[in-house]
This record gives C-alpha cells, structure tokens and sequence, in this order.
C-alpha cells in the first residue's frame, strides 16, 4: 500500500520540480497574457529603453536579446567550423522588418546577408526549437515555418526573444 503512494509523490515532486518536457513553442506565453499582463510588459520595457513608442522598445529588447543570446564561437566546443552568429532588426519600410546576420568565421572571414520579413498576413507568434542535443536554439519564419535565426540553446532566452518578436510583429502588423 505504501509503494504506490510514495510513487505518486515521488513524481508529483518530480512534476513540481520541472523535469516534464520542456515547452518549447512561445505561442503558450503570448496567447496566455491578457491585455493587463500586455500593457504591463509594454510600459515596463517602454521605462527600460526609455522610449514612449511601443515599436522603439520592443526592437531595442530584441535587439539586446539577439546581442546577449547570440551564437558564438566560444559556445561551439568541439565542432569544426564554429563561428559567431549576431542577428540585429530594425524596420525597413512600414510592415517589413530587416534582419541582418553576420557570421563570423575563425579564420577572420566575415559573411553578411540580410533577409526582409513581410508581417502583413504572417502569424504573429514566433516558433522554435531548441533540441535536448545540438548548442542552438532555432526560432521560425512566421511565415513558411523556415529557420530564420539561431541562438545559443538557452529555453528561457528563446521564449523570450519570441516574446518579444510576437509582440513586435502584432505592432508593425497594425501599421
């Protein structure tokens, strides 16, 4: 009688203790927020960037987030061509965001692309993955599900740059 219960509490301890699969979509955090839970995020990184404008605080979080996030070099133990991989955005024209990779190889060779995003009918929830294997988390194109950027494997980094990229796609979206 006694093994079942300890069973029980054992993963009900395990439960409590995060070790359920982890969740790796960032629709569940934006859908879950309420319009208060959304101003209140807004106004708080409107007081960080010390901005009035939405948009200007929301592409300056990203931005720090896709800086402090990034994929680089130091983070690829072991792997043969490891290189650094730094994302920047900025808005390009009303509904388009840019976004500009540069990587960098160990041997000094430096390769810049840059990819433009049209937000008008595109999803506004940023996807990604971040495999139990691998150094690198991939957030999704809205619009064909395609990888559009990597970053160091960091859960909680990746929700929150999707975050902050559903929130600035909502914004440019409405003109």
């Amino acid at each position: 009688m006694q093994l079942p219960l300890t069973r029980k509490l054992i993963i009900a301890a395990l439960l409590g203790l995060g070790f359920a699969a982890p969740v790796t979509q960032a629709e569940e955090s934006t859908a879950s927020l309420s319009g208060s839970e959304q101003a209140n995020y807004l106004a708080e990184l409107k007081a960080l960037y010390l901005t009035d404008s939405e948009r200007q605080a929301l592409l300056a979080h990203s931005n720090s987030l896709l800086d402090s996030y990034a994929l680089r070099a130091a983070y690829q133990v072991g792997q043969q061509q490891r290189e650094d991989r730094v994302y920047q955005l900025q808005v390009a024209a009303p509904g388009e965001l840019l976004l500009r990779e540069e990587v960098r190889s160990q041997n000094g060779e430096i390769r810049v692309s840059n990819q433009r995003l049209n937000v008008y009918g595109a999803d506004p929830y940023i996807r990604y993955d971040c495999p139990q294997t691998g150094i690198r988390c991939v957030l999704r194109n809205p619009q064909d599900g395609s990888p559009l950027l990597s970053i160091v494997r960091d859960h909680q980094g990746a929700a929150e740059l999707a975050k902050a990229l559903s929130f600035l796609i909502r914004n440019l979206q409405r003109g």
